[in-house]
């Protein structure tokens, strides 16, 4: 995966160029056509006579991917609940579980708020944004309502798409005590959640160790050919902001909190993560990397598969710390650019709406630009420059939401080790073992 994502950080880096040499050189036509044989996205009208090779192999694996999601996430949580018959037990990994999402995401935010101040008092938020058309963007919805939708009152929309994660372990989670509850009397339905389970389990290995390297190289090389120069300068000092903000946090934010909270080497846990985030980052959706966050925080580090059967899919729906990173400092950047007044009271705001806000984001690429909406019309940035603003971090946003991925997944793994080490269901000998190839390679 390491060296796919090279190469097509490498390649994606060529085309990029190439393109922007092409149409310098009014040579449009001829990237028009490179466009159409290999990136553009076929569901479009401009993709209507294309061929979109990396996009049609891209989507395939994203697709097998969130094929699988919901049933996982039902099923894995449902099995969980069943084997955890301390209701007490269950109390106590919940209230743990939220409690590291909330105290990973504060920091997160305080964090975002010093980078965002920081940049707009140094006046590197204060760019022409000339030649962005501007867009109506979504109208924003109380992000209260995701509480409201989290108890679902038709059980067949639930399983029907995946944008009601949260519905879905409602469900998984009632099921689960239910079938707890009866013990014995239930004996069918828990055998067939066990079997489907397994049928999972095998067919993501398949996906993810025999597809996974090719996608991630036919992802990153589209990501990155498909953006334009022109779109990436105006907003450089947004996009290098929120970068240098979520690298620190990935690296030393997530690594700080296993050693405080757990008192565990945090360079294992970063070493052995590492893969779970550049997965993250060439998929760019939280969903989609599930099932090898899970496989890793088991296997490798050790997690008791109950506690990461029920915190990892409840933290993609809930724990969302790199984007609220991103919204706090992109909504900071539209301020600045639209002449709105930024101080530490307005950041405080927003950056209370950008937790609220983020609960409800989607597990989907792109979905963290959308709901940023929500945070603007929340703080009222809504003339014609915020607009613009707004619709330059939706044409150039991919990048940085690769990385928001890549955060937010990890934030889960760490917050399911530190609840499987308080309640001493973290086999801390596979958490400090050697990965396989390393025991080969030292012996």
């Amino acid at each position: 995966m390491g060296i796919a994502l090279i190469l097509g950080l490498l390649l994606g880096g060529a085309f990029m160029l190439l393109r922007e040499y092409l149409i310098n050189n009014s040579n449009a036509d001829l990237w028009t056509k490179i466009n159409q044989i290999l990136f553009q996205d076929i569901t479009t009208p401009e993709g209507k006579n294309s061929l979109g090779i990396f996009y049609i192999i891209g989507q395939l694996f994203v697709n097998s991917l969130q094929l699988v999601i919901v049933p996982m996430v039902f099923t894995s949580i449902a099995l969980a609940m069943c084997h955890i018959t301390d209701t007490k037990k269950l109390g106590r990994i919940s209230y743990k579980t939220i409690m590291a999402f909330l105290i990973t995401s504060i920091f997160a935010l305080i964090l975002a708020g010093v980078f965002a101040l920081t940049a707009h008092n140094l006046g590197f938020f204060n760019v022409s944004i000339n030649g962005v058309s501007a867009q109506a963007g979504n109208t924003g919805n109380n992000p209260l309502l995701v509480l409201v939708q989290a108890v679902p009152n038709n059980i067949t929309s639930v399983f029907s798409e995946n944008g009601k994660i949260l519905a879905v372990v409602f469900l998984a989670v009632s099921t689960g005590l239910c079938v707890n509850k009866l013990g014995d009397e239930i004996k069918i339905l828990k055998k067939i959640l066990e079997e489907i389970n397994k049928i999972i389990t095998v067919f993501l290995t398949f996906i993810i160790t025999k597809f996974g390297p090719i996608a991630i190289f036919v992802l990153i090389t589209r990501t990155f050919a498909i953006y334009g120069i022109d779109h990436l300068r105006p907003a450089l000092a947004y996009v290098g902001t929120t970068t240098v903000a979520l690298l620190i946090f990935l690296v030393f934010g997530y690594a700080l909190f296993i050693f405080l909270s757990s008192r565990l080497n945090p360079f294992i846990f970063v070493r052995k993560i590492a893969k779970v985030a550049l997965f993250g980052f060439s998929t760019s959706s939280s969903a989609s990397t599930l099932p090898l966050n899970t496989k890793t925080t088991v296997e490798e580090l050790g997690v008791d598969k109950d506690i990461a059967s029920f915190t990892l899919p409840l933290g993609m729906t809930i724990n969302m710390n790199g984007t609220a990173i991103m919204q706090v400092i992109a909504a900071t950047f539209i301020a600045s650019s639209a002449g709105y007044e930024v101080t530490p009271t307005s950041l405080t705001i927003i950056a209370i709406l950008a937790l609220i806000s983020s609960i409800g984001t989607p597990a989907a690429p792109g979905a963290g630009a959308i709901i940023l909406f929500t945070v603007l019309t929340g703080m009222g940035y809504q003339n014609d420059a915020a607009l613009l603003a707004y619709s330059l971090i939706l044409a150039i946003n991919r990048p940085v939401e690769m990385l928001v991925t890549s955060l937010n997944v990890v934030g889960d793994s760490a917050a399911a080790i530190y609840v499987a080490k308080s309640e001493n269901s973290l086999d801390e000998e596979i958490y400090n073992s050697s990965s396989l190839k390393e025991e080969i390679y030292n012996s």
